[in-house]
């Protein structure tokens, strides 16, 4: 049943395959909708898909891959497939992503910049409790490093 609605999801999407298109590709959508372009510093991506219609996206990876975000210091899981639903400055109901707190891996379900001018971005847990961290620490920098 999951994989039918997948399916149902994906109709009419842009789909690209490829480690360096689906890495462009995630960073001009992410650029596109107001969100830093190194929140999915994701480097063996296999697919890549977005329904405009819907907002719906997709990246797909070979493994699960950590991130250290170092001006945070911040451990980040992203698991083989990241779904979300995007729309400006915004990530919804969005699935594969965790970050590490102390010992315990809490699933993020959110991301969002409410007031772009504040330079601040807003991660919200599946439990409901969220964080607010600096947009920049989640750019990536000029000479490629993130």
């Amino acid at each position: 049943m999951a994989l039918q609605v997948a399916n149902d999801q994906r109709a009419g999407a842009e789909i690209y395959h490829g480690s360096e298109i689906c890495k462009q590709k995630s960073k001009e959508l992410l650029a596109d909708i107001g969100l830093p372009t190194g929140l999915l510093p994701l480097d063996e991506l296999e697919e890549t898909g977005y329904v405009k219609e819907t907002g719906f996206v997709w990246l797909k990876q070979k493994k699960k891959t950590e991130h250290q975000f170092k001006k945070i210091g911040k451990m980040v899981q992203y698991g083989t497939e990241i779904t979300a639903y995007v729309e400006q400055r915004k990530m919804k109901k969005l699935t594969g992503v965790k970050s590490k707190e102390l010992f315990l891996w809490i699933t993020i379900c959110e991301i969002s910049i409410d007031d772009p001018s504040s330079g601040k971005i807003y991660f919200k847990s599946s439990t409901g409790v969220g964080k607010t961290f600096p947009a920049s620490a989640f750019e990536i920098e000029e000479n490629g490093n993130k």
